[in-house]
């Protein structure tokens, strides 16, 4: 069986820790200096339920509230990974600003999207409960998952959960495809 193709839009606030999940999943490191991404493309192959998977994660650069969304962050992208941390408010608010822009731009009511509350090694600086990082999760239909990029707590969980996603997408769209109303 080959492998499925699939890219994944890693996005959020800057700072919020999105290449260093993305490359702690990726090459099994924590990136401890801050380099501010422009746009990086990593690809990793997974197997999940003995199906091989060709990813294409696009670390994408910082967003804020004012920030352009772009085009092509809404087209042939198969999977979302919004990132907040448990440290800022500020990256929380921006999340859901992130995802309001992403459904405009695709025209979707729904995407496979998991939300991500990252640095959660950071204890005493946490602002953002695991119940808020949920319950908004929950209003979007999305996954959620918090992480700790630094210490590698459920970073491979994020990209199983929105594969998982997109598998299940995939599968509806198919049994519709196949319908017709007379």
């Amino acid at each position: 069986m080959p492998a499925k193709d699939r890219k994944i839009a890693v996005m959020g606030y800057r700072s919020v820790g999105k290449s260093s999940l993305t490359i702690q999943f990726v090459e099994n490191h924590f990136v401890a200096s801050y380099d501010p991404t422009i746009e990086n493309t990593f690809e990793k192959t997974l197997k999940l339920n003995g199906q091989e998977y060709a990813l294409n994660i696009i670390d994408t650069a910082g967003q804020d509230e004012y920030s352009i969304f772009p085009q092509s962050l809404s087209m042939n992208i198969h999977g979302y990974v919004i990132v907040y941390t448990v440290t800022s408010q500020k990256s929380f608010d921006v999340a859901k600003d992130i995802y309001d822009k992403l459904l405009d731009m695709s025209g979707k009511i729904n995407v496979p999207l998991v939300l991500v509350g990252n640095k959660t090694d950071l204890h005493l600086e946490r602002v953002i409960s695991t119940q808020q990082g949920k319950e908004l999760a929950d209003t979007w239909n999305a996954e959620f998952v918090e992480s700790s990029a630094k210490q590698n707590e459920s970073v491979s969980d994020i990209f199983k959960a929105v594969i998982r996603l997109m598998e299940k997408q995939d599968g509806t769209q198919k049994k519709e495809d196949g319908c017709s109303i007379l």
